[in-house]
């Protein structure tokens, strides 16, 4: 017996109002539950999906819904949070400052073997998102590691039929949206009820081992291509001008030999003409000929005089020509 009667009638009055009222408490307690598992609550980014002894009935759209206690059960499926997987790294703790954890099991599913027999390390996100819920909860038992095995599978087709170079440098972008159509092509095919929103390259290297002998390649490639730009340049300034110069030079003799061609018959037909000429009267022609062409000629020689040995009287006339030409000296 304890020591307070006080204390021992209030335990025994409120026992007595527990059993006296049990009945009603297990009533509350029973709506209660009822309401519990009948109302629920849709997030604004989920669909509810909800099945009856395991089988789907039917789709819900966010807000607060209704759905069976006991018998039905709800599965919220973010249809519109976009999710994403990373292929050769996983992310340790995002922010401002993202730190990246690499291990065994992803430096396997980055190395690719290229067409060109080369090694490359390629590192990728998938991004997407839950386009349908029916789908993605019961066409596929593992969607997001079949997804997984999908897109490197694909990614490792693609960079095979290309060469290191390609993968390396020019081919990133192609490679991203091949691969991008190719993942839908098969989520599709298998009806997983997955978007592919975006695939990134997020880095491409050599492998570890041959970086440093790869770099020296790609200096050396680099080099390459300057020594030919130069050449290039030197061979635009060279050229084209030595161009220009033989075309100058083929116009000028074009132009010669037109000039002379012309000249040739111009004097073919002014022979022709002056043959026509001396058929019709050979001695006119003659003398006119010779008194033309003595007439081209003296002026050239200067002064000359012509005489026969009867010409004694002419003495007096050359001392004169003489003096003069020494005075005017």
């Amino acid at each position: 017996m304890a020591d307070n009667p006080f204390e021992q009638f209030n335990a025994h009055d409120l026992s007595d109002k527990i059993r006296k009222n049990a009945r009603f408490i297990v009533i509350i307690i029973g709506i209660l539950i009822l309401l519990g598992g009948t109302f629920f609550q849709v997030g604004t980014e989920e669909v509810g999906v909800i099945t009856r002894f395991g089988k789907y009935v039917r789709t819900v759209e966010s807000g607060l819904n209704v759905k069976t206690p006991f018998i039905e059960t709800v599965v919220k499926v973010p249809v519109e949070r976009q999710q994403k997987l990373e292929f050769g790294f996983r992310t340790e703790s995002p922010g401002i400052n993202t730190t990246y954890t690499r291990n065994n099991q992803t430096r396997e599913e980055s190395l690719m073997l290229t067409g060109d027999l080369n090694l490359a390390d390629v590192e990728w996100v998938v991004q997407y998102r839950v386009a349908d819920a029916y789908l993605y909860l019961f066409k596929v038992r593992d969607v997001e590691g079949t997804l997984r095995d999908i897109s490197e599978a694909a990614m490792r087709e693609i960079v095979g039929d290309r060469t290191v170079n390609e993968v390396l440098t020019i081919g990133r972008t192609e490679i991203g949206s091949s691969l991008e159509t190719m993942i839908q092509d098969l989520c599709n095919k298998y009806s997983m009820g997955i978007k592919i929103e975006q695939v990134v390259l997020q880095d491409v290297n050599p492998p570890d081992p041959v970086k440093a002998a790869f770099n020296a390649v790609n200096e050396a490639q680099q080099e390459k291509e300057t020594l030919i730009n130069q050449a290039r340049s030197e061979y635009n300034k060279v050229i084209p001008k030595a161009s220009g110069e033989a075309e100058e030079t083929i116009q000028k003799a074009e132009g010669y030999a037109t000039e002379r061609v012309n000249i040739a018959k111009g004097d073919v037909a002014r022979f022709n003409a002056l043959y026509k000429e001396y058929i019709k009267a050979p001695d006119v022609t003659k003398k006119r000929i010779y008194l033309e062409t003595m007439a081209e000629v003296m002026p050239r020689l200067g002064n000359v005089i012509i005489t026969d040995e009867k010409g004694n009287n002419v003495l007096p006339l050359l001392q004169m020509q003489l003096n003069k030409k020494n005075n005017n000296e």
